[in-house]
């Protein structure tokens, strides 16, 4: 590796220091949960040890089929989906996909899929010893069976109760919590979260939406309604991602519409410490592994030479 090589790695590199646990990377670049397999599936794409890290598809107790077909639909705003967490299940994970991970070089991330608050400390006792797991990323985006269906994370004390749960079977392990965006006050649920446990803040999920074909007078989800993501929620995600980051001191992870270097500078610059590629790579397989080469350049570009200074440093009129 190159002088020029050494260098340009060290100004990526990032640590996500929580008040229990961090997480080093060696690049902001993570990719999102449920848009990347179990990673193995982009391996043809490029090297996974290059990126900051991955987050696999969301993982629950027992196996999923996930949703009935169609499931996926393009719309001229983004992509629409609702494929019901299909996953093969934590004990197969363990057994079957980590180990074939390059995990001493990759931070390999496991997103956690329940609809009870057991369920979710269950599946973090499954984790909990298992070294080649970097972090766990809790999805509050899911619904509470017991509580009416209602999801974890549109109640500051639900999305409390789950992260605590969480943190106590798996004390010792950086833990993330994704957030969605379907609530009036992102800030206040951040702030339940990381009071409760939470080392770390992802958001924003997908945001609830569904779309219709007038030809056959049927919505284009078989569910009906579903996830969008894409470009279209990046303005969405950039305002979430502000706001969080001002409420909590814990690092917050920018996720939506994340399509290339320049969208990984501006989510910093609202506040994250590290950014997850999504629906991006289903359109273009290799597009996190671009932005890890492509982001050097235009840190040069821009004059930045260290990303912790960049993080957070928006310049709003008035000083607010």
């Amino acid at each position: 590796m190159s002088m020029d090589k050494n260098v340009a790695t060290q100004k990526l590199a990032v640590s996500l220091k929580g008040v229990r646990a961090s997480l080093d990377l060696k690049n902001p670049v993570l990719t999102a949960s449920g848009t990347f397999g179990y990673g193995l599936e982009f391996s043809l794409y490029g090297d996974l040890r290059k990126l900051g890290g991955i987050v696999v598809k969301g993982l629950s107790l027992k196996p999923r089929e996930g949703n009935p077909m169609p499931r996926i639909a393009e719309t001229s705003y983004g992509l629409l989906n609702s494929v019901g967490l299909q996953n093969c299940g934590a004990k197969a994970f363990l057994k079957e996909k980590l180990p074939l991970l390059p995990v001493e070089s990759l931070p390999v991330i496991v997103n956690l899929y329940a609809v009870a608050t057991d369920e979710f400390a269950e599946l973090a006792g499954l984790f909990a010893g298992e070294k080649g797991v970097a972090a766990l990323e809790v999805n509050i985006s899911c619904p509470n069976v017991r509580e009416g269906g209602l999801l974890f994370g549109q109640d500051a004390r639900m999305a409390a109760q789950v992260t605590a749960a969480v943190r106590k079977r798996c004390p010792d392990r950086p833990l993330i919590v994704k957030l969605t965006p379907n609530v009036t006050d992102i800030a206040a649920i951040a702030r339940a979260c990381v009071e409760a446990g939470a080392d770390i803040i992802s958001c924003i999920n997908t945001i609830s939406a569904m779309a219709v074909d007038l030809s056959t007078r049927k919505p284009l989800l078989a569910a009906v309604t579903g996830g969008l993501s894409g470009p279209a929620v990046k303005p969405v995600a950039l305002r979430c991602v502000w706001q969080v980051s001002r409420a909590v001191s814990v690092p917050v992870i920018g996720i939506g519409g994340v399509r290339n270097a320049g969208d990984v500078l501006e989510f910093i610059l609202a506040g994250a410490s590290a950014v997850q590629v999504g629906s991006a790579s289903f359109f273009c397989p290799d597009t996190a592994f671009r932005i890890v080469e492509e982001l050097p350049a235009l840190m040069d570009k821009y004059g930045i030479d260290d990303l912790q200074a960049l993080r957070g440093s928006l310049r709003i009129e008035g000083g607010e």
